[in-house]
Formats: structure tokens, sequence, C-alpha cells
């Protein structure tokens, strides 16, 4: 694991004023961009004891989603959700720690267990069970690579009994194809990465991921296209564990409020994530 400890305090007044953003006043009394006139927002040190009990923020970070998360050239970590972990952790006044993992199955799977604040995972129905999230920041989607020479033209046709599609466990395709899919049955590898090699060394029908690296992957190695299409959309969120009401509500806020000043538009810009778009604005639950 690794400390991020920062002050972007100036930076982030900087941005919001040229955004014409909330002020931090504004955002803890309440007057988010989205949560109407009735809502009560908890004043910051009741968020800080509920998100972060420990006294700093610890954010799950995925580095199996490299649209949201990479590491750079020396290691260091990049990416949108980065920058939004360090966002909030500047605003709440508390140190930021980074917990890394490699697949959203794990991130899900460590969420009872203690070992993080905060972590940025896609909406899904099976997760909420143990998650609250807030509404989608960014919208990516999802779809096959196949072979060039397969017969397979739009999405519906990979659905056919004997078809074998490649998908990493635990990830949002892994749980929609699951739920899905009629006749094909599905190979899950441990990681994204590890359901290309999958696909590629088994010669399987597909592999189903993230459209953007899946495109990468197609301009790097002939002999594969991928389908016209997707199969789903998948709303990337910040989301916390379950039963710490004052703090989602603040944390929805700020989501809201990071899509509305043009936070999180241009970090997808910076990163060149053409694949993502901006999620709409959305109300509080």
């Amino acid at each position: 694991m690794e400390d991020v400890r920062e002050d972007l305090r100036d930076a982030s007044a900087s941005r919001a004023r040229r955004a014409g953003g909330l002020t931090r006043r504004a955002l803890v009394a309440g007057l988010g961009w989205a949560c109407g006139a009735s809502a009560v927002q908890a004043s910051p040190p009741d968020v800080r004891r509920e998100l972060a009990p420990t006294g700093r923020l610890r954010a799950a970070i995925n580095f199996g989603n490299a649209m949201l998360a990479r590491r750079g050239p020396s290691e260091e970590p990049t990416g949108l959700s980065i920058d939004l972990a360090r966002e909030l952790a500047n605003r709440l006044d508390l140190p930021l720690e980074l917990v890394p993992f490699d697949t959203a199955g794990r991130v899900t799977a460590a969420a009872g267990l203690g070992l993080w604040d905060l972590a940025f995972l896609a909406i899904d129905p099976v997760r909420a069970s143990e998650i609250s999230f807030t509404a989608a920041y960014v919208m990516v989607e999802g779809t096959y690579v196949v072979a060039e020479g397969a017969n397979y033209r739009a999405v519906g046709d990979l659905d056919q009994l004997g078809a074998q599609i490649a998908v990493g466990r635990g990830s949002p395709w892994d749980l929609h194809l699951t739920r899905q899919l009629k006749l094909a049955s599905l190979r899950r590898a441990a990681t994204p990465d590890d359901a290309i090699k999958l696909f590629v060394e088994q010669k399987l029908d597909a592999v189903a991921g993230v459209k953007q690296p899946l495109s990468v992957f197609v301009k790097e190695n002939a002999g594969f296209r991928l389908i016209e299409g997707r199969f789903m959309a998948i709303e990337q969120a910040v989301c916390l564990p379950k039963s710490r009401p004052g703090a989602y509500r603040y944390v929805f806020d700020f989501v809201e409020e990071m899509k509305a000043s043009g936070f999180v538009a241009e970090a997808l810009a910076r990163y060149k994530q053409s694949e993502a778009v901006l999620a709409p604005p959305a109300s509080i639950p």
C-alpha cells in the first residue's frame, strides 16, 4: 500500500472558482448540485469520522481498469479515480491512502473486511447488497473481440450454444453476462489481461471487456477485430460501504459537483480517455 499525502486546497479552490462550482461552505451546507433544497448535508467533521474512522481516507483503486487508474513510468498512480480520491481527501483535510487492487471483484470482496473507505466501481445490483453507489460520473462501453475470420458480426451473435467467451472474474462484464447469456458459456480468468490471454491461447470465440483497452489490443495484434455495438454500458460510480448515510450524502454531492464543474470532463481529456463519456446530472435517491 502506498500513502499519498498531498495538500491541493489552493488548486481545488481555484478550479471551483473558475468553473463556477460550489464553494466548500456551500457544499457543507447541503446546497449540492442535485440534492435539492430540503437535503441536509453532514458537516465535514461528521463526514470525516464516518467516512474515515481510521483518520485517513483509504481509497480502493482498481488498476485492472486502465481507463480510470494506471501506473505511470515511475510506477506512480495516475488516472481519474486517483484524482477524485485526492480531491475528496483534500476537501475533508484527510491524508489519503491508496489501496491497490487488480480486479473489481477483489475490491468488492474486500468491502466487508474494513480494508477501504471509498472505491470506484461499476454500478451493479449484485454489489449493491454490500456497497452504496453514488450516481455515475462516467459511462463505459463493454464489447467483444473475436478472431478476424469469425462469423460473429453483432453482439447478439455470440449467445449461441457452444460459444465460449473469456471474461475477467468478478468484473462488471462477468456479472452482467452471467445474468444475460442464455446459451454461450463464460470462461473466467483472474484479471482482464488474463482473460485476453485465455482467449488467444485457447482460441475461444470471444473475450469480453472494456472497449478502450480491447481496441488497443486489436490495433497491436493482427488477426482480431472488435464486434460492432455493445452488450452493455457500464456506469462507473464512487462507492462506500453500507451504513454510512451522512458520508454517503456528502460524497454523492461531491461527485455531482465534480461532474458539473468540469473536473471529470477535463480529466478524461487529459488522460485521453475518449471511449468514456461524462454521465448526466443526477439527484440523490
